[in-house]
């Protein structure tokens, strides 16, 4: 199937939209890239406005990538200063996608301390072992482990998956998710306090893991992720927003502490507004492509 995309009214870039470091398992064989979303195995091509798809249906599309948010409005709603506006103009069409929350979950505490070919190597790791086999075009994928398949494994049969001391954190958060003590639906109905305050009770969750999850899984798209990338666009380009003692703090090189996270993350929701978390997709991926 194909889906002709507007570009001024659906603007639309697959691969910002897979690179930027919100998914880990997409991989890319000649022209299509291919992925796996829960059961459902599907790949994807984009030839300028032109969306190819196998696999799955025009729903499930519409859904995953979010093509039904009106990108326009929010880029004119984050757009609030020069270097943001520089982000929208690089990355055009970037969109957040919609994962799996148990996937989303366990995908964010493994990325923990390690960058993304890592995190990608230990989550294709856990789902090739522990996960069930479902072939498609020739191929062999893997979904991502059940709560229950992981909760049922040792400490030790995980850090062998080079998950080191995440092992103990996955483990403990599967076996609350499995017995039913973390309602995900529920999640996504509360709003954005609410439902990460009830995301930091999870072993290994701390206020970036619980944002990140909020945001690419669980409908809060004012989420705003704070990581040494963000810190360093804060510390370049808007520490005049800041008392001098923290902006003072923001230029050396220790972690931020959970007040200086918040203090970050709560201005960047009053300043860019209900889609902050766009803004951040955007800054994230602008800081780190500088780098490359």
């Amino acid at each position: 199937m194909e889906l002709k995309l507007n570009p001024h009214l659906t603007p639309f870039n697959l691969e910002h939209t897979l690179q930027c470091g919100q998914v880990f398992r997409w991989k890319r064989y000649n022209d299509w890239n291919y992925g796996i979303v829960e059961r459902h195995v599907f790949k994807v091509k984009q030839t300028k406005n032109t969306l190819e798809f196998r696999g799955v249906n025009l729903d499930f599309i519409m859904r995953y990538f979010r093509l039904d948010d009106n990108l326009p409005k929010i880029m004119a709603e984050v757009n609030r200063d020069s270097l943001i506006g520089q982000a929208i103009r690089t990355f055009s069409g970037l969109r957040i996608v919609r994962q799996s929350p148990w996937e989303c979950l366990i995908s964010f505490i493994c990325a923990t301390c390690k960058n993304i070919p890592s995190i990608k190597n230990v989550i294709h790791g856990l789902s090739n072992q522990f996960g069930e086999k479902i072939s498609f075009d020739n191929r062999e994928f893997h979904t991502f482990p059940t709560p229950s398949a992981l909760a049922e494994l040792s400490s030790q049969v995980l850090r062998d998956c080079k998950l080191g001391f995440r092992a103990n954190f996955i483990r403990e958060t599967a076996e609350i998710v499995d017995c039913g003590k973390m309602d995900f639906e529920a999640l996504r109905d509360a709003d954005y306090q609410t439902a990460k305050e009830e995301l930091l009770q999870l072993p290994g969750v701390g206020n970036k893991v619980a944002d990140c999850v909020l945001l690419f899984s669980l409908e809060k798209l004012e989420a705003f992720p704070v990581d040494i990338w963000m810190k360093r666009v804060f510390r370049n380009h808007y520490k005049k927003c800041f008392d001098m003692p923290f902006a003072k703090r923001l230029s050396g090189e220790q972690s931020l502490s959970s007040r200086d996270y918040d203090k970050i993350s709560s201005f960047a929701r009053r300043y860019f507004g209900k889609f902050a978390g766009y803004a951040q997709e955007y800054l994230y991926y602008y800081e780190r492509a500088k780098t490359v």
